[in-house]
């Protein structure tokens, strides 16, 4: 099962602000054993919102999305989950019970009467609006809640707010909740070599038999031709679980032999 990311707003793409969301995902699904197969980042666009949340919702990932999901006129999210589905949105009893708690602790905190028809208190409910067959997603901070949703070709997406402090904590709570029988101990690895000398073009059928030879071993080359310390080379090498490392990345190095280039250091990564 791959896992996918959606990271939406025009401030992302911009400049204004900068993501941080991809490398905390990455750091979250590598804690669990888990990695991070592709991310997409989209403006705040309603015709490409929709387009890649129906992508997501037919890949059959599990797809997570940040950002877009409250009640001002810039949030798109909601609407083009439904849209993508093909589903109405509708006012989910779980969230509303969960926005109206959250509307009578700020009124405490502020000294004020709770006022449930006032006008920004209804239009606050419109952050509890899903497609109607939507799960709801528990927020820690501020307990508006994001939600989840599955589309016909399996996919699932669940949306969590653009807010790191939020956001974080959702995505974590997702995968504990929904993930956990996908979780590994045995971390994988990867081992690498420096060659100088080589071009990528002559390393390809090497790399094609170690895969081939190795099941479940990815090999791969990181060209570099300005590099601080090494300059022009190649990094070349093969990652997995630790087993099935240590028998192909000897057979790289064999592999190597025939083409009489120069290595450099070699390199180990947990990943």
């Amino acid at each position: 099962m791959n896992f996918g990311l959606i990271i939406i707003g025009d401030e992302i793409l911009s400049g204004k602000r900068t993501d941080k969301h991809m490398p905390k995902v990455i750091d979250l699904l590598k804690a669990r054993g888990l990695q991070l197969a592709y991310a997409d980042y989209v403006g705040d666009s309603r015709e490409h919102i929709t387009a890649a949340l129906k992508r997501a919702f037919a890949s059959g990932d599990v797809v997570f999305s940040c950002g877009g999901i409250g009640a001002t006129p810039d949030d798109h999210t909601r609407q083009c989950a439904g849209a993508a589905l093909g589903q109405p949105l509708a006012l989910h009893p779980q969230a509303e019970a969960l926005i109206r708690e959250r509307m009578q602790d700020t009124a405490r905190e502020q000294g004020v009467p709770y006022e449930p028809d006032r006008p920004d208190n209804i239009h606050r409910l419109n952050m509890g609006t899903f497609p109607q067959d939507a799960e709801i997603i528990p927020n820690p901070y501020n307990k508006i809640p994001g939600f989840s949703c599955k589309g016909q070709g399996g996919g699932i997406v669940h949306f969590v707010p653009g807010f790191p402090v939020m956001a974080w904590p959702m995505v974590e709570w997702v995968l504990d909740t929904h993930y956990a029988h996908l979780f590994t101990t045995a971390s994988w690895v990867e081992q690498s070599v420096i060659v100088f000398g080589a071009m990528e073009a002559a390393l390809t059928p090497l790399m094609e038999d170690i895969e081939r030879a190795h099941a479940g071993v990815k090999v791969f080359s990181l060209p570099s031709v300005d590099h601080p310390e090494y300059g022009r080379h190649i990094e070349l090498g093969v990652k997995g679980e630790p087993d099935a490392v240590a028998a192909a990345y000897p057979a790289m190095l064999a592999g190597l032999e025939v083409f009489k280039v120069r290595l450099g250091p070699e390199v180990v990564r947990k990943i």
